[in-house]
């Protein structure tokens, strides 16, 4: 017995509109995806100095691990919030934030030797503005209707994926020096020490541009 034409239609119209669904949200992930890189490398010097600066602190995975764990969540969650609307800050604000938040950490990097309890929290608060930053740059961008949440989590995982390309590139330089009486002095203070004073141009020049 011979199904009615329109008793076919539907199952078959069913699955072309889920395979175009389908294909839409890969092709929105994908591109949101490189963008969140891209944010990162080669685009987000900024971002790429803060997370330098996480990195000489010590290149050993422990207190590494801490440390971009805080930052990951903490920006993760304003970047979410941000995009739903719930919170929001003007750029005048939140970059130079961001450009205090790299001396900072430059500075305390010059003055400590290893983890401290504190470190973790004070680079989750400034995560959280970096993650406002992110915001600012989606807001730019647009998020597709419909696509919101897989936009924003491909974008997330872009960053991150970012952010741990510019750690690895930075141990592979560092690789075989790393555990040498004299990475601290000659690499790691030095290079701390150009960071924390790009972070304060930057942070003057974006306060002068602010006002």
């Amino acid at each position: 017995m011979l199904l009615p034409a329109s008793g076919l239609a539907h199952p078959i119209d069913d699955i072309l509109k889920d395979a175009a669904r389908i294909q839409s949200m890969v092709e929105t992930f994908l591109t949101y995806l490189v963008l969140g890189f891209t944010h990162i490398l080669p685009k987000g010097l900024d971002h790429i100095l803060f997370v330098l600066g996480l990195f000489l602190l010590s290149p050993a995975w422990r207190p590494l691990l801490w440390q971009v764990t805080a930052f990951t969540l903490a920006h993760t969650i304003t970047l979410a919030l941000s995009i739903m609307g719930t919170v929001s800050a003007p750029p005048s604000i939140v970059e130079p934030i961001i450009a205090l938040s790299i001396t900072f950490i430059a500075l305390e990097n010059v003055l400590t030797r290893e983890l401290k309890p504190w470190r973790p929290l004070v680079v989750f608060m400034f995560g959280l503005v970096h993650g406002l930053g992110f915001a600012g740059v989606l807001e730019e961008l647009g998020l597709p209707e419909g696509q919101m949440w897989t936009a924003l989590a491909a974008f997330n995982i872009g960053v991150e994926f970012g952010q741990i390309a510019v750690i690895l590139m930075a141990l592979g330089i560092v690789w075989f020096v790393r555990n040498r009486d004299w990475y601290r002095p000659r690499v790691a203070i030095p290079a701390s020490i150009l960071i924390g004073l790009v972070g304060l141009f930057w942070f003057f020049e974006r306060t002068v541009a602010a006002v």
